[in-house]
Protein backbone atom coordinates (compact mmCIF):
# COMPACT_ATOMS: atom_id res chain seq x y z
CA UNK A 1 0.00 0.00 0.00
CA UNK A 2 1.17 3.42 -0.81
CA UNK A 3 2.53 5.99 1.58
CA UNK A 4 0.08 8.33 0.52
CA UNK A 5 -3.18 6.55 0.10
CA UNK A 6 -6.35 7.00 1.99
CA UNK A 7 -7.90 4.45 4.15
CA UNK A 8 -11.08 5.30 3.11
CA UNK A 9 -10.42 6.72 -0.49
CA UNK A 10 -13.73 8.99 -0.36
CA UNK A 11 -12.35 10.89 2.30
CA UNK A 12 -10.02 12.60 0.14
CA UNK A 13 -12.34 15.26 -0.77
CA UNK A 14 -13.50 16.12 2.51
CA UNK A 15 -9.76 15.96 3.70
CA UNK A 16 -8.51 18.32 0.53
CA UNK A 17 -11.36 20.87 1.76
CA UNK A 18 -10.13 20.36 5.32
CA UNK A 19 -7.23 21.63 4.54
CA UNK A 20 -7.67 24.82 2.07
CA UNK A 21 -9.61 25.13 5.07
CA UNK A 22 -6.91 25.39 7.70
CA UNK A 23 -4.21 26.92 5.26
CA UNK A 24 -6.86 29.98 4.79
CA UNK A 25 -7.16 30.25 8.75
CA UNK A 26 -3.39 30.66 9.10
CA UNK A 27 -3.15 32.81 5.79
CA UNK A 28 -1.41 30.53 3.44
CA UNK A 29 -2.80 30.65 -0.53
CA UNK A 30 -3.04 27.17 -1.27
CA UNK A 31 -3.66 26.00 -4.73
CA UNK A 32 -5.29 23.01 -6.31
CA UNK A 33 -2.44 20.86 -7.23
CA UNK A 34 1.15 21.56 -7.14
CA UNK A 35 2.06 23.64 -4.10
CA UNK A 36 5.84 22.78 -3.95
CA UNK A 37 6.53 27.08 -4.38
CA UNK A 38 5.86 26.98 -0.47
CA UNK A 39 8.34 27.16 2.23
CA UNK A 40 8.56 24.90 4.83
CA UNK A 41 7.42 26.69 7.78
CA UNK A 42 4.07 27.75 5.60
CA UNK A 43 3.51 23.82 5.37
CA UNK A 44 4.03 23.10 8.55
CA UNK A 45 2.20 25.98 9.42
CA UNK A 46 -1.23 24.33 7.89
CA UNK A 47 -0.50 20.73 9.30
CA UNK A 48 -0.12 22.16 12.57
CA UNK A 49 -3.27 24.01 11.93
CA UNK A 50 -5.42 20.98 11.00
CA UNK A 51 -4.10 18.67 13.92
CA UNK A 52 -5.10 21.74 16.22
CA UNK A 53 -8.41 22.05 14.65
CA UNK A 54 -9.04 18.17 15.14
CA UNK A 55 -8.00 17.96 18.64
CA UNK A 56 -10.38 20.96 19.42
CA UNK A 57 -13.51 18.84 17.47
CA UNK A 58 -12.33 15.77 19.37
CA UNK A 59 -12.35 17.68 22.63
CA UNK A 60 -15.74 19.42 21.98
CA UNK A 61 -17.39 16.42 21.34
CA UNK A 62 -16.43 14.80 24.62
CA UNK A 63 -18.49 17.64 26.25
Amino acid sequence: MSKNSSLVPQAREALNKFKMEAASEVGVSLKQGYNGDLTSKQNGSVGGQMVKNMIQKYENSMK
